[in-house]
């Protein structure tokens, strides 16, 4: 069994190295543009196998997408970061060629793959991975919202003082500051998070989720990889083992929520096809406003995509 991940920087090498290190595939290939950046990130990943004790082989590629025919799964990590100067049009048309670019090559090679997209802007990265495979939606999938509910539950747990493995939670919607926490399908070890948070508390903890990103953008001058690429492996596994984890991911509506024709993470059973079933909760009316919002702008940003493939 092979997977791959396209990009050797932080989250890319990052999702290999756990993919790895859990043994969820005989053979992890890492794909980047840039010579010998990938032979080196898989190389090191190789010779801790022998002190952290895994068979998973790790093999590094320069641009050849040809080793990485036949994968089950294919992790998209390629992108620019946001810089000074550059507009959120700038943006998405530079990463937008890129994986589209990359999308078309992975198809070529693993028509029968799953594809899970961390570039971002994540949830138009989504939607141009979908366009340029040609793929049914439930195998063209972003991560974000195990990113997002992660941050949130380990937060949670700073705050009660307890595991973070006792704490389950659900956000919805877009990645970045339109997401929709739903603090009333939050618990702690089966007991409702709000027997043990108050309000304002809780309030404050939603904010820092929705900012978390940024938070670290400001500590470390950049992007967090750590979670984002753990996040990203832990679908791949769900999928891989045949699972069936429920966890929030991003995927095209066609009609669920009310919503058709816009990518935004929704909870869902993820097993060995992708999505095996998208879960519609019973929202409440201000629930639903905020997924209203959240539609909105994501699809804001993909009308942006839109205009940039429409012809001259």
């Amino acid at each position: 069994m092979k997977i791959t991940v396209v990009g050797a920087g932080n989250v890319g090498a990052t999702c290999a190295d756990v993919l790895a290190y859990k043994e969820i595939a005989n053979e992890v290939v890492l794909l980047d543009i840039r010579e010998g950046f990938a032979e080196g990130k898989a190389l090191d990943i190789w010779q801790k196998a022998p002190i952290d004790l895994y068979d998973t082989r790790t093999v590094g590629v320069t641009n050849d997408y040809s080793r990485t025919a036949g994968s089950e799964v294919v992790v998209i990590t390629s992108g620019l970061p946001r810089k000074p100067g550059m507009s959120r049009d700038d943006l998405i048309s530079t990463n937008a060629g890129i994986v589209k670019s990359v999308t078309e090559q992975v198809v070529k090679h693993s028509p029968d793959c799953i594809i899970i997209v961390v570039s971002n802007p994540l949830d138009v990265m989504t939607y141009c991975a979908h366009l340029a495979s040609g793929f049914p939606r439930h195998r063209v999938i972003g991560m974000a919202g195990i990113l997002d509910t992660a941050r949130y539950r380990a937060f949670l747990a700073e705050e009660i003082n307890c595991s973070p493995k006792d704490i389950q939670a659900v956000l919805m919607g877009g990645h970045g500051d339109t997401m929709v926490p739903l603090p009333r399908y939050t618990t702690v070890g089966g007991i409702p998070v709000t027997e043990f948070v108050g309000k304002e508390k809780l309030d404050a903890i939603v904010d820092r989720t929705i900012n978390g990103g940024g938070e670290l953008v400001k500590l470390m001058g950049t992007s967090a990889w750590y979670a984002p690429g753990s996040a990203a492996a832990q679908m791949v596994e769900a999928i891989v083992k045949d699972q069936r984890r429920i966890f929030p991911v991003c995927i095209r509506l066609d009609g669920e929520y009310g919503i058709k024709d816009c990518y935004l993470g929704v909870p869902v059973i993820l097993g060995k096809n992708g999505i095996e079933k998208i879960i519609e909760l019973d929202l409440t009316e201000e629930e639903k406003g905020l997924l209203e919002v959240s539609h909105h702008k994501v699809r804001e940003v993909m009308n942006v995509l839109d205009k940039m493939n429409a012809p001259a």
